[in-house]
């Protein structure tokens, strides 16, 4: 080694460096995904904790038992959930069949301006159903994985409620924990660290709740002026991708733009289009510096490649999981340069000012 120039050394351990990091991430990933029964119920919990836990420290506050504030916060999170996903299953259901249809007409539209002969959806219509007929066992297979999986979710969700419990009951013996098992005298920093990376998931949580619900009142509310057909259940749409950062605003945007094309015509279409793009807009400069100024900020660059890295993983729940695991990142990394970053050159002493005489 000593043979070689100083620069090419460097090369080599900083590609040393890099290999041993993304091996041990390869390694946990690939654990992730193997113990993903478990793991993934632990990760929702922590999100879900992340964003209860103001309301149970208020409950703290008011001399409330630990557990008792712990049990009704669970409480009032499984009733919210539980009616927010009435009132959302109750508004696709009762606008979904125009959504569809509208869907249906849209592509009809396209289909005779653009598509070739033997494109037409009754073709589809007619192929989907010689394809059913000749592949019936693999249907009926794929319906019992399907019961499956729903069984896995519920159970998965039954869990996570459960560790949102006790994380939010123990959550102050968490910095004892992990002194504990903090190796030398590194017990300060990894309890620094995780309260950045914490805070940060915090903080994402609660402002993208906040912004999510706003995007989804104004869509729903420019749509139903509009007279577009399934508006409240495109606001739905919309509040459930907003938490996927801009992936998820273009597909939503996309599917109220399409449905009042279908129904309205192109200059309503045109009018939708102007009130999706009001509201991004509005999220972009307004919303975003003002509800998450305090969490870590990402490049949307750094958005995109995490949501890409998360969908690859683990599909739509690694797309969800992407950015406030992110953001927990960008908090550690942010503790570590305040800790062991290199200070700045230090300003040169200012003059003497002049004397009055």
């Amino acid at each position: 080694m000593q043979l070689l120039p100083v620069p090419v050394r460097r090369l080599a351990a900083w590609c040393a460096v890099i290999l041993l990091v993304a091996g041990v991430a390869y390694v946990g990933i690939r654990l992730c995904a193997t113990f993903r029964t478990a793991v993934t119920p632990v990760l929702l919990a922590l999100l879900g904790t992340a964003l209860l836990r103001p309301l149970y420290k208020r409950l703290v506050k008011a001399r409330m038992p630990r557990s008792m504030a712990a049990a009704l916060t669970c409480v009032a999170v499984v009733a919210v959930v539980g009616g927010a996903v009435y009132v959302v299953v109750a508004a696709l259901i009762d606008t979904g069949d125009q959504i569809v249809a509208s869907l249906k007409d849209a592509a009809n539209s396209v289909a005779e301006h653009f598509g070739a002969a033997g494109t037409s959806l009754d073709d589809l219509a007619s192929n989907a159903g010689d394809l059913l007929t000749k592949f019936g066992g693999t249907a009926a297979s794929n319906v019992i994985s399907g019961v499956s999986v729903v069984g896995e979710t519920i159970a998965m969700a039954v869990l996570a409620l459960l560790l949102v419990f006790f994380f939010l009951r123990d959550s102050d013996r968490a910095a004892g924990a992990l002194r504990s098992v903090a190796p030398g005298g590194t017990g300060d920093t990894l309890e620094a660290m995780s309260r950045r990376a914490f805070a940060a998931v915090e903080g994402f949580m609660r402002g993208t709740t906040l912004i999510a619900l706003i995007d989804a009142l104004c869509i729903t509310v420019g749509l139903i002026v509009l007279d577009v057909p399934g508006a409240p259940g495109l606001g739905a749409l919309v509040f459930v991708g907003a938490y996927i950062p801009y992936l998820g605003a273009f597909i939503s945007g996309a599917v109220a733009v399409l449905v009042a094309l279908a129904d309205r015509g192109f200059v309503i279409a045109l009018w939708a289009l102007g009130v999706v793009l009001a509201v991004q807009v509005l999220e972009g400069h307004v919303l975003q510096p003002a509800i998450q100024s305090r969490t870590v900020q990402m490049h949307p660059a750094a958005v995109m490649l995490a949501i890409t890295a998360g969908a690859s993983v683990a599909g739509i729940l690694g797309m969800l999981l992407a950015v406030p695991l992110t953001a927990a990142g960008f908090g550690v990394l942010s503790e570590l340069r305040t800790r062991y970053g290199a200070p700045g050159p230090s300003e040169p002493p200012a003059p003497p000012a002049p004397s009055a005489s």
